[in-house]
């Protein structure tokens, strides 16, 4: 039988996500939840850009928690970010668990024991009371920076240090709320110091959860997690998708995560987002480069990952299975069967 699955939200990812869950025959779409009032009662084929397929968007969240459904993709604009409320996605993930629904999220959640002993045990008694489980992919961090670099140290036998980059050129990328509210870019450089503080909280979060997993992982315990960023501005202005970047703001920024043991360097990761590539010069091109020294030494290059967000929703839409099948209770990639980050990724 398909599984049944309801998408939270759909943006960017949550469309992409919902394209996948009415066109693959695993999945059967049985609710969408909207956040605009224009999408209420509207179609989810019609959202996705498909013929009707008889399921209406809801925004009603008691109507979802209601509803019959194996699974919700969760995949809203992260609260932590965008919400007054930063709360708002835990609470709202605590009631969909302890509702009897999996959920698969693309806010975060990644390694909930980062955040502290309070948010393990709520998310813990939510999923206890559902009897379900809870596994957060994150549009980034995700497979790129925990998956793939636990996949690959499997190569080694001694693994002294680890160096994730990530480039990501959003030229394409036409969400003004992604681009320019949550990112900053194309702000003058003073507006991007003051807009930029609850991205720079939930940015050092969210990567912080995904080291101290590839930790766990690797049989590691962090002492410390240093985080930095910096900008550079557009020389010249010029256009995107999201709309025009003026001369001498913000077109570029890079974040950097370094973790330490005894004071020794352990694990590197550094995270340049491009308003254009073509445009911005510095800090390298886009791709992932994951560089391990130790017993051998390798490097990895993915030269090319566009649009980036689809995998985004590809690998939580493909983690649904895995997560419905799993014992209750919070579930990172290190305890799923199709992704163990040990050793084999098989993703239908």
């Amino acid at each position: 039988m398909p599984i049944r699955v309801i998408q939270w939200a759909t943006g960017t990812v949550g469309g992409a996500a919902l394209r996948a869950l009415i066109t693959r025959p695993e999945f059967e779409l049985v609710g969408v939840y909207v956040h605009a009032p224009d999408k209420v009662g509207r179609d989810a084929g019609e959202l996705a850009g498909l013929g009707d397929v008889g399921v209406r968007a809801t925004g009603d969240i008691d109507e979802v928690l209601a509803m019959e459904a194996d699974c919700v993709a969760h995949m809203p604009l992260p609260s932590a970010y965008f919400s007054e409320d930063s709360d708002l996605d835990a609470r709202t993930i605590c009631a969909l668990l302890g509702s009897g629904k999996n959920v698969v999220t693309t806010t975060g959640f990644t390694y909930p024991r980062a955040q502290g002993p309070a948010m393990v045990a709520r998310l813990e008694a939510a999923c206890a009371e559902g009897g379900v489980s809870l596994h957060g992919t994150g549009v980034n961090p995700g497979f790129m920076s925990e998956v793939l670099p636990l996949t690959v140290t499997g190569l080694g036998m001694r693994i002294d240090h680890i160096f994730l980059r990530e480039c990501s050129d959003l030229a394409g990328n036409p969400s003004r709320d992604v681009v320019v509210g949550l990112m900053g870019l194309s702000r003058s450089p003073e507006d991007y110091e003051r807009a930029i503080r609850p991205f720079r909280a939930f940015h050092e979060q969210i990567y912080t959860e995904s080291i101290h997993l590839v930790a766990e992982g690797l049989g590691l315990e962090l002492d410390d997690v240093e985080a930095r960023d910096e900008v550079a501005t557009a020389p010249a202005a010029f256009e995107t998708a999201a709309g025009t970047l003026g001369a001498g703001t913000v077109a570029a920024s890079r974040w950097n995560y370094l973790a330490t043991i005894g004071g020794r360097p352990i694990i590197d990761v550094e995270c340049v987002y491009k308003s254009d590539a073509a445009h911005v010069r510095p800090w390298g091109d886009p791709g992932v480069v994951l560089r391990v020294e130790g017993l051998p030494d390798y490097v990895l290059r993915i030269e090319d990952f566009s649009p980036g967000l689809i995998g985004a929703a590809a690998y939580a839409v493909n983690a649904i299975p895995a997560v419905c099948a799993a014992a209750p209770g919070i579930r990172t990639c290190l305890d799923l069967p199709l992704i163990t980050g040990r050793g084999t990724v098989r993703l239908a």
